[in-house]
């Protein structure tokens, strides 16, 4: 099977928080992941663990300020279905639906997203090895918004007239409560 190598130093993981609109980080186009071990593991633990703990069935790296194309996820909420993926990129999208979603990094935004209804994928998963999976409905949608958060991509880059008007002041108040990171 194929490996890859990450040629970067990974922040601590216990220091990770969620970032949220209009933070930069969350239009970043992010790196590819060439270094897989230890700290790659540790890193996607505490995202599933922040997830978890927001509520969340997704999380992408750009979530966290991290430039890298990695992101967990569990539709169902059962810790057999912890999902991570890392360096994605689809195969195939086919079929169609539109539906409301939320991200955790726009709390109180809800967007209508036409998104494809079956995905099928490659990645890695976090020791390295080269996986082909293929996913439909919620799963697919779920992939599909965070690799769009891998690219730069946010739920409002795809609002309609009325989804601006609806979230008009939630995004405001983000505007208004957002304080840029302190640089060293």
């Amino acid at each position: 099977m194929l490996k890859a190598k990450l040629a970067m130093r990974l922040p601590n993981p216990d220091k990770l928080a969620l970032v949220y609109y209009p933070d930069p980080a969350l239009k970043r186009t992010c790196r590819p992941v060439t270094e897989f071990g230890p700290k790659l593991q540790t890193l996607t633990d505490r995202m599933l663990a922040l997830m978890r703990e927001a509520k969340g069935v997704g999380l992408a790296a750009p979530q966290l300020g991290l430039a890298l194309r990695i992101f967990v996820c569990n539709p169902t909420g059962e810790p057999q279905d912890d999902f991570v993926c890392v360096n994605p990129q689809f195969l195939e999208l086919s079929g169609s639906t539109e539906l409301p979603e939320g991200c955790l990094s726009l709390p109180g935004v809800s967007v209508t997203v036409r998104r494809a209804a079956h995905a099928r994928m490659q990645g890695f998963d976090v020791k390295g090895e080269a996986f082909e999976i293929t996913g439909a409905d919620l799963r697919a949608r779920i992939w599909q918004h965070e690799t769009d958060h891998l690219d730069g991509r946010l739920i409002i880059d795809r609002m309609s007239a009325a989804d601006e008007i609806a979230n008009h002041r939630a995004l405001k108040q983000l505007q208004a409560d957002y304080r840029p990171p302190r640089r060293r």
